[in-house]
């Protein structure tokens, strides 16, 4: 189902809009979304990247996830906040930072992956499906 959703960063110079329907939604624990964060998770929604029109500059910080795919984390050079991110293992994906949605609230998370680097002081919704890492294949 398509849903209208836009966003942006602390400060307003990066926006996004668009009307999507969302391909992913979760939350990941790996350390890599724990230092971007600054806390035990990210809350991600994966959208397609056509459907989204993105305008501001963004600056990129490439590194790469486990399997050796580039991520690129994308945040606003102004104001730091972390907006959306990019991943070479789904290329034409944005992932959106739930926190930087305008209505947060539209988020559905169904996985939580990257548990086996979970703390215990960041708990998840225990009906959320659980991966230790990352899976071969993320469910929609």
């Amino acid at each position: 189902m398509s849903i209208r959703i836009s966003g942006g960063c602390l400060c307003g110079a990066v926006r996004y809009e668009g009307t999507t329907e969302p391909v992913v939604q979760g939350h990941c624990q790996c350390r890599d979304c724990q230092r971007a964060s600054g806390t035990g998770h990210i809350s991600i929604m994966a959208v397609p990247e056509a459907d989204i029109a993105v305008t501001g500059d963004l600056k990129f910080y490439d590194k790469p996830a486990d399997s050796g795919n580039k991520v690129r984390r994308g945040f606003c050079p102004n104001c730091g906040s972390s907006v959306l991110s990019k991943n070479d293992a789904m290329a034409g994906m944005l992932f959106l930072m739930a926190g930087c949605l305008d209505d947060p609230s539209q988020l559905e998370p169904a996985v939580v992956v990257y548990t086996d680097r979970g703390h215990r002081w960041d708990h998840m919704d225990p009906s959320l499906t659980t991966f230790p890492g990352m899976p071969p294949r993320m469910p929609g």
